[in-house]
């Protein structure tokens, strides 16, 4: 009888069971364990519980007799069930702690990682080869691209450019409060999902506690679904995604996103199969380069940078504080209590979390990261809030996007300066600041914006060490031109502890 087969809850396409080039036997038998600890340990948002239980319990269907489906406290509690003491494989999980986890287990055999473009041999390398600091991800994009001869023409960029930025950085459209885009996939919900729910409510009434709220199920949970929503994205919603990728509609949340991460990182979707069917719509005329290369952009060369950061620089980056920031997440924000809020901005992203368990990047970037960032919140606690708090969290995605990216944690190592700004950044990306209490252009007095003045607070605060950074030289100097700048850090005193 061939070995069985651990499958992680992230791990349900169909690729993670082929065999061949390190995977399991093709006969092999299926295990699969829901371990309650998971949910007990953090605080999840409901919904991102419901979209994992609800897609482990739809494979397992699919599975039918070939697998071996425990409900356990544990997975150690799960395994001897399943397995006993016998021989097992998995592939190489998604996370250190489940890594360390199935390494100290006997008769676990690791195979390679599958669901990502580039193997860890093959980016250490390219790692190393440029000094193993100062990797920018623009670089690492152009390889995978090279390498996997995705979106060129011979040996050149497909349209002429690497990056279609410029094209992809547009503000929504004037007067819109939604794109003119057909809507996204939308599951229907099952029996399977009427169980789930049961389950979390019987949980809940046990003492399990989840954040958020668990409206009618939003992402794919199977791979069918998931491949519904790729065909839907890929022929109505790309052409539009990549001028208004950045901007923010307060009445349109989706833009022309695709909504796929949640079904690539629970192992439903493939990176490859998604980058060459966008290729394809390029290729056939039915999608623009920029709107192309944006979303290829967003899994070949983000997605995958971040997965190999979160593994080529190792347990200690998880510590990374170079700022100094300690301060602890404020009750309202921990409880996604978007009512609390006064800045329109953040109370409508807030509330979207809160409904949805999901918003597109850049409100996670430029809303959430940038407050976070602004008041000085202790970093891995800001990496927990989103790893809990989004459908499509991961400690491998939140542990570099927030570290290095949102919160500048790691002094640069990722990348070139803190990614933070004023109300006039929100006010031209969005149409959110019409309805708000508080002025974009405003530093000082009652209706200041918190991220106007919280910008200069910020850059007077690490002031010694952002001057000496070339892109961010300029900005600092500008404190020098404040002359409400006193009064406005007296502010800032006062409004730390309460909501925006």
């Amino acid at each position: 009888m061939a070995t069985p087969h651990w499958l992680f809850g992230d791990q349900l396409g169909p690729g993670f069971l082929a065999p061949g080039d390190g995977g399991p036997a093709r006969d092999a038998p299926v295990v699969m364990i829901e371990a309650r600890s998971v949910f007990r340990r953090r605080r999840f948002h409901r919904a991102k519980a419901h979209l994992v239980l609800s897609a482990m319990r739809h494979r397992a269907a699919e599975l039918g007799d070939r697998v071996r489906y425990v409900r356990a406290e544990t997975y150690r509690e799960g395994l001897r069930a399943a397995v006993g003491e016998g021989p097992l494989t998995v592939c190489h999980p998604t996370s250190r702690a489940a890594l360390a986890l199935v390494r100290s287990l006997p008769g676990v055999t690791v195979l390679p990682p599958r669901g990502f473009l580039v193997a860890h041999e093959d980016f250490r390398a390219w790692a190393d080869g440029h000094g193993g600091q100062r990797l920018r991800q623009e670089d690492f994009y152009r390889w995978v691209r090279r390498t996997h001869d995705l979106l060129m023409d011979g040996d050149g960029p497909a349209g002429g450019r690497w990056n279609h930025d410029h094209d992809n950085r547009e503000p929504p459209p004037r007067g819109a409060t939604a794109l003119d885009v057909p809507a996204p996939y939308r599951p229907r919900e099952d029996g399977v999902d009427d169980e789930v729910r049961h389950d979390l409510d019987r949980w809940e009434r046990e003492g399990i506690r989840f954040v958020g709220r668990d409206g009618p199920r939003r992402f794919p949970a199977t791979r069918r679904e998931a491949l519904a929503a790729l065909r839907r994205f890929v022929e109505h919603r790309l052409a539009a995604f990549g001028p208004y990728e950045d901007a923010m509609l307060a009445g349109d949340p989706v833009m022309s996103h695709s909504l796929l991460s949640s079904s690539l990182n629970l192992g439903l979707l493939d990176p490859a199969e998604c980058v060459e069917r966008a290729e394809a719509a390029w290729r056939s005329g039915e999608a623009p380069v920029n709107s192309v290369e944006g979303f290829v952009r967003q899994i070949a060369g983000w997605r995958e940078y971040v997965w190999q950061l979160y593994w080529y620089f190792g347990e200690e980056y998880r510590h990374r504080n170079a700022l100094g920031h300690r301060a602890p997440l404020p009750g309202w924000f921990l409880e996604l209590d978007a009512d609390a809020v006064t800045a329109h901005c953040l109370a409508t992203v807030l509330a979207q979390v809160r409904d949805t368990g999901w918003t597109h990047h850049i409100p996670r970037l430029m809303l959430l990261g940038s407050h976070a960032l602004q008041r000085g919140w202790d970093p891995a606690a800001v990496t927990d809030w989103f790893h809990r708090c989004f459908v499509d969290g991961y400690d491998w995605v939140m542990l570099p996007n927030v570290v290095g990216m949102s919160q500048y944690a790691d002094g640069g190592r990722m990348t070139t300066k803190p990614y933070t700004s004023g109300g006039s950044y929100v006010h031209r990306m969005s149409d959110l600041c019409g309805p708000c209490a508080y002025r974009p252009d405003r530093r000082v007095g009652e209706d200041a914006c918190p991220f106007t003045a919280g910008y200069w607070a910020f850059l007077h605060r690490h002031r010694d060490r952002l001057e000496r950074n070339p892109r961010m030289t300029r900005a600092v100097h500008g404190l020098d031109r404040l002359s409400d700048l006193n009064a406005l850090l007296h502010q800032q005193q006062q409004r730390a502890d309460q909501p925006p």
